[in-house]
């Protein structure tokens, strides 16, 4: 595939545009973010520049500056892209003057990590800035009228190497792409932040999280695996949600006194990131972990769906002490819809508890005959 991905929310943000506002753009390292951002730059008619600021001395010339230093620097342009803005130190002080000063300036920043540059703007850009964010590919991205065959035919490939733009896009050998991508890009992200102590421990705790997806997973159990305590368990864990490394699902608890309240499921944004950590790259029949990774891989891609087109749902997994559960529970405008992940089972009753305690409630189990429909295909 060497066409160029049409991301789902770049008509979005071009909306957004010269409305009056900055454009925050997260995403993990990369997932298309600065293509993405180069993409809306050629659409426009408008007059623009583009700064990295990997670069240290943009980096410099955007730190600490007056609002006439920053003009003098960034031009004249009708649009500014400021790319890995997390870079530039008091970025949220800074952009604040620009949108300030020069109304006139319309300004795009993104971001690799969620929790370092949210909490270095969230203050300063209040009511002043729209939020965006960029995962790895999605299916749908990745769907036209002419391949729907050939979606089926790669759906083996993209769960076991996930969707990174580069990996989808490679038609040879991926492993060591993905495992350069694991190393080089995520894992550099998360050593900057000032409250990871141990690169050890983070390494260890990614691994046990990759071997534990679509289980409850406990703090506990998790700091005595690693040798770190619960409190650092619970930072590290912060640090990769923001750092769209892992996401988690709370356990849906309204109606029965024996529902499980305290645990929660861990999945990962990529599923080739998950398998890459564990280091198995075996195809789909010859592996334990199908129905997890199958389970990872479909709700991964509903996130995706659901973000990408405006949708906002709650999610869930339920439980019951007595073990009765649903893999994925969503709820839309106050009703419940559950659906069980399984890789090749066709049928599915959910559990008696559930459907009396939540009697309008729908459920459907989500297979590899069915799943178009649930990532929107």
């Amino acid at each position: 595939m060497d066409n160029l991905i049409q991301r789902t929310i770049q008509q979005s943000i071009e909306k957004a545009l010269f409305k009056g506002k900055i454009i925050v753009l997260y995403g993990a390292r990369q997932v298309g973010k600065t293509t993405l951002v180069q993409q809306i730059i050629k659409n426009i008619t408008a007059s623009s520049r583009y700064f990295n600021c990997d670069e240290p001395d943009i980096r410099s010339a955007l730190t600490d500056k007056t609002s006439t230093e920053l003009k003098s620097f960034l031009g004249g342009s009708a649009l500014v892209v400021i790319d890995e803005a997390q870079r530039v130190k008091n970025i949220g002080i800074t952009l604040k003057l620009l949108i300030d000063t020069y109304p006139d300036m319309h300004i795009i920043a993104t971001g690799s990590s969620l929790f370092d540059l949210s909490n270095k703007i969230v203050e300063p850009l209040t009511g002043r800035k729209y939020e965006f964010y960029l995962y790895p590919c999605s299916l749908h991205e990745l769907y036209t009228p002419a391949t729907p065959l050939e979606i089926d035919r790669l759906l083996e490939r993209r769960i076991i190497f996930g969707m990174y733009p580069e990996i989808v896009q490679t038609q040879g050998n991926v492993e060591e792409k993905l495992k350069e991508i694991t190393r080089s890009y995520l894992f550099r992200d998360i050593m900057r932040f000032d409250r990871i102590k141990n690169s050890e421990a983070v390494e260890k705790l990614l691994q046990a999280l990759a071997l534990q997806i679509g289980n409850e997973v406990s703090y506990n159990e998790l700091a005595t695996l690693v040798g770190i305590n619960k409190r650092t368990v619970q930072t590290y864990m912060q640090i990769l949600e923001k750092s769209f490394i892992i996401f988690r699902l709370q356990p849906l608890s309204r109606n029965l006194r024996n529902e499980l309240k305290k645990l929660r499921k861990i999945y990962f944004y990529d599923t080739g990131i998950r398998n890459a950590l564990i280091n198995n790259f075996n195809p789909l029949e010859l592996r334990q972990d199908v129905g997890a990774l199958w389970e990872n891989f479909i709700l991964s891609e509903r996130i995706k769906y659901n973000h990408n087109n405006g949708h906002t749902v709650n999610m869930y997994f339920w439980r019951t002490t007595a073990g009765a559960e649903i893999d994925y529970v969503e709820e839309r405008d106050g009703t419940f819809h559950a659906f069980e992940c399984k890789w090749n089972k066709d049928t599915y009753k959910p559990p008696t508890a559930f459907m009396s305690a939540y009697p309008q409630s729908t459920a459907e189990v989500i297979n590899k005959q069915n799943y178009k429909g649930f990532v929107g295909l």
